[in-house]
């Protein structure tokens, strides 16, 4: 293929002694007019290539089909309102139900795709007031972290006023009816909004009727921390502090919100474990922590003491991870046992109640209200199980089908089993592999592996629309659950972090191997793909290992590993990756595998499709431009090697419903293409 030329620039850094080149500098620079240019060539290129293919559009009309059903989320109680997200099939983004009662027709409360014309502007979160009288949400603009904080009077729907501009990273959490606590960063003072490095977050709090600029410095003057959250307790005693530096590990400090003048004090500073309070009853607060348990325990305080010294156990550690919630009185333990959910119910005393019945091996999350309700809500999921909805009253323990999805699927015609394979040190793996029932295990069948293995993300079964269009035509879709996540706890996430991320890719490589040695598929046939974090684990592995896959989709990833922590608030992720200014060591392994530093002049890559968002400033698109800029200089081979970029989006959330279609459409389009597949 004849690829868009890329200019290349003399610019060099020295690490510890040893030169790097970085030709593609000039492409971080998202506001140039040459980037711009650049990105229109691009994307010229790969929809000419796209074009061609002649069962793009089919692939595209089968998903607006099969998501074309009404789709609702949980509901919850907000003063007077029982409040739900609804979709009524195809709309670009779900919008904002409430109703009194069951019996009465849901009205619109928020309708975000009036937001813009595109409908690529967002609602990123939405939070009430105590008695729910009044309401902020946050509007992200074409994807982008940074959010506009709206208020409005929820009776009358109808804004107040206040408007708090340039808030990323953060919930809001009302005091009363007098105002909310919020988060944000400076903003940046050299370079673009979308790529430049925040790094010191602040805790606000904006009194109603006041201007922003009159908000109230609560935390992050003295104490400077990278990312800062607050919460209030139901009871709105105690504000809590959340403050961390990376993506693991948080300190936690209260203030007791019915003394004025109280202080902010101290739970605990230690960075490097994480801690939640959950919340405050009877004169004590509940709090999470894996510190001194990798899978996570509950323990309470008082809060006049709240030091870990005094800290009394009251749901241990167990073998298995836990996730707590609360709700109705009650704390509700979501342990992942092999990355499958089993949840059980536990007083306030610690007293196990009951286990409770799930429809099968799957995902289940929810089981969270406030405290005087005695029904809460879950969602259960598997890889075949479409997301439904269960009511769940505590007092009885029974579960009731609350909304089943719309989605035409039956899964009588579909098996996914777990597996467990064997990594290159000996590691024990679990996988589950998902496909039509009779496959015919010859080798041929197309397959995607799909990873993440990072900052303690848990991989759990899930139902997806785009996966099923896949299983339909016959194909195989395996999940690895990769050490760096959180699966088996804070060992097996520090078991693929900095000098052991090496260990990620091992077990993201002997999972495309077991799938070829049993048959599922060969080389030929294999695509890897991941997102993010995992978009790094697609690139790396296939630097590594070439001719181990057929096609690689690589998605929003961190592919430069020695500028990551130079753009937004990547420095953040340093707790897994390491910094290239750590250590000689740490640059050295950090250079090694590295995606953008890894390729290699006269090597067969896989066919690769990037994709990205010109407003991602989570992993800012920098990192995919220059990586596909260097893969097509040194491509050897006749597999394309192309980049998608989509305008205004981001990282991913609040993706317009059309955006995500046309996105899923062309990676199956590109993969079955390169297979030399037709699409039945």
């Amino acid at each position: 293929m004849k690829y868009p030329f890329t200019r290349s620039v003399d610019v060099k850094d020295v690490y510890f002694g040893t030169e790097v080149s970085d030709p593609f500098r000039w492409l971080e620079d998202d506001q140039s007019d040459e980037t711009k240019a650049w990105v229109i060539e691009q994307n010229k290129c790969t929809n000419d290539y796209l074009d061609k293919i002649p069962f793009r559009a089919a692939i595209q009309e089968r998903l607006f089909k099969l998501m074309d059903y009404e789709k609702f989320s949980q509901p919850f109680k907000e003063g007077k309102y029982t409040y739900f997200y609804r979709n009524t099939g195809l709309q670009n983004q779900s919008v904002l139900y409430r109703q009194r009662s069951a019996d009465e027709e849901a009205e619109v409360f928020i309708d975000p795709n009036t937001f813009s014309a595109d409908a690529s502007d967002a609602l990123a979160g939405i939070s009430f007031s105590k008695d729910g009288s009044l309401a902020a949400y946050r509007i992200s603009k074409g994807g982008s972290d940074w959010t506009r904080v709206v208020v409005i009077d929820t009776e009358t729907k109808q804004p107040t006023g206040d408007v708090i501009h340039n808030v990323k990273f953060s919930g809001i959490a009302w005091y009363g009816n007098t105002g909310f606590y919020y988060s944000t960063y400076e903003q940046p003072r050299d370079g673009s909004q979308l790529s430049a490095r925040t790094d010191q977050h602040k805790l606000y709090f904006h009194e109603l009727g006041k201007t922003q600029e009159e908000d109230q410095l609560i935390f992050g003057d003295q104490v400077q921390r990278r990312y800062i959250g607050a919460g209030v307790t139901e009871d709105e005693r105690y504000l809590v502090i959340s403050a961390a530096n990376t993506t693991s590990g948080n300190e936690l400090y209260i203030k007791d919100l019915s003394q004025p003048e109280a202080a902010i004090v101290t739970v605990i500073d230690n960075l490097e474990k994480n801690h939640e309070v959950l919340l405050h009853e009877n004169g004590k607060l509940y709090i999470y922590t894996n510190l001194h348990a990798a899978n996570g325990r509950i323990v309470t305080v008082d809060p006049q003491q709240p030091g870990p010294e005094h800290w009394q156990g009251l749901i241990p550690e167990t073998e298995n991870v836990l996730t707590p919630s609360t709700g109705a009185g009650k704390i509700f333990a979501n342990y992942l046992k092999d990355a499958i959910s089993m949840v059980q119910q536990y007083s306030l005393d610690g007293i196990l109640e009951k286990e409770i019945e799930l429809p099968g091996p799957g995902t289940a999350v929810g089981f969270h209200s406030k405290n005087e309700e005695t029904t809460l809500y879950y969602t259960f999921t598997s890889y075949i199980f479409p997301a439904t909805i269960f009511s769940y009253n505590v007092l009885t323990g029974q579960s009731e089908l609350y909304r089943k999805s719309g989605v035409d699927f039956d899964p009588s015609g579909y098996e996914s089993n777990q597996v467990f394979y064997t990594s290159k040190d000996g590691t024990r793996v679990p996988m589950i592999i998902t496909h039509k029932k009779g496959l015919e295990r010859n080798g041929k069948n197309p397959t995607v592996v799909y990873g993440y293995g990072g900052f303690n993300v848990n991989l759990t079964p899930a139902f997806s629309n785009s996966i099923v269009v896949l299983l339909e035509q016959g194909a195989v879709y395996a999940v690895a659950n990769l050490r760096g996540g959180g699966e088996y706890g804070d060992d097996w996430h520090l078991a693929g972090t900095k000098m052991n991320k090496q260990h990620v890719f091992d077990d993201f490589i002997a999972a495309a191997e077991y799938l070829i040695a049993g048959q599922y598929t060969s080389s030929d046939y294999l695509a890897s793909m991941g997102g993010s974090n995992g978009g790094l684990l697609v690139a790396a592995t296939m630097a590594q290992r070439p001719e181990l896959f057929k096609v690689a989709l690589p998605a929003v990833g961190v592919l430069d590993m020695l500028r990551y922590h130079q753009f937004t608030a990547g420095a953040g992720w340093s707790y897994d990756y390491g910094t290239a200014s750590d250590s000689k060591e740490m640059f050295e392994y950090l250079y090694q595998y590295s995606p953008l530093h890894a390729l290699k002049e006269g090597v067969a890559y896989p066919a690769t499709f990037v994709t990205t968002g010109d407003h991602d400033d989570r992993v800012v698109p920098a990192h995919s431009f220059k990586f596909i800029a260097r893969l097509q200089q040194v491509q050897s081979a006749e597999a394309p090697v192309l980049i998608r970029i989509e305008t205004n989006a981001g990282h991913g959330a609040g993706k317009p419903m059309d955006k995500v279609i046309a996105e899923i459409a062309d990676k199956w389009a590109f993969m079955f293409q390169v297979m030399g597949l037709q699409w039945r």
